[in-house]
């Protein structure tokens, strides 16, 4: 009897061992937001790592680059999980995101740059776009400008999801949309106003 009363322990530790986890590839995801963020705002001179730093997120060193470690709890009881082998990446080349990226980078350049340059427009810390300023608009601009932020953040909320969905992780949608609020900060030029803290600050 007690040789049956032990099989499903054994049956519970041999389904530990072949546990596989996946993890947030935050590197490659950083690099997809970079790709699709320099695209829709334009071939302009990007920052310096240095000016990264005012969000409090990207410190550009050598600590980015040290792999994180990794804990299970099943470790202290002596089972040793397995990890999800390959190189991971994050791809951004489907069509659904492409045509989300080109109607980002027409709007950009049509209505939502000169609010930027202005001062009349900010990055929030979610990675949306707000009218920081209106007096900065004129008056017969602030319609359309609204128009396009409207526009503009209901198409970054679908790139997050598509970005998720794509890469077989809808659940990395939160994930995915924080890299990308970073990175449009990072991109942001000089004189841009953007969220950090909960206090508006200028590039």
């Amino acid at each position: 009897m007690k040789r049956w009363m032990g099989m499903p322990v054994a049956a519970l530790v041999l389904t530990a061992c072949v546990t596989i986890n996946v993890y947030f590839p935050a590197a490659e995801a950083k690099e997809a937001a970079k790709q699709f963020v320099e695209k829709v705002i334009g071939d302009e001179a990007q920052p310096r790592a240095s000016d990264q730093n005012d969000d409090g997120n990207d410190s550009g060193g050598m600590a980015s680059a040290l792999p994180a470690l990794r804990f299970d709890p099943l470790m202290l009881i002596g089972i040793a999980p397995a990890y999800a082998q390959g190189k991971p990446d994050i791809t951004i080349k489907t069509p659904a995101i492409q045509a989300i990226q080109a109607r980002m980078e027409s709007r950009f350049d049509a209505s939502l740059r000169a609010g930027f340059d202005s001062g009349a427009l900010g990055f929030t810390s979610d990675g949306l776009v707000v009218v920081r300023d209106a007096g900065k608009l004129g008056l017969k601009d602030r319609v359309a400008v609204n128009q396009a932020v409207a526009d503009d953040n209901r198409d970054r909320k679908a790139v997050y999801r598509e970005v998720a969905v794509a890469n077989g992780h809808p659940e990395w949608e939160a994930q995915i949309r924080g890299v990308f609020a970073k990175q449009w900060i990072a991109s942001a030029r000089s004189g841009w106003w953007y969220q950090s803290g909960g206090a508006w600050k200028q590039k």
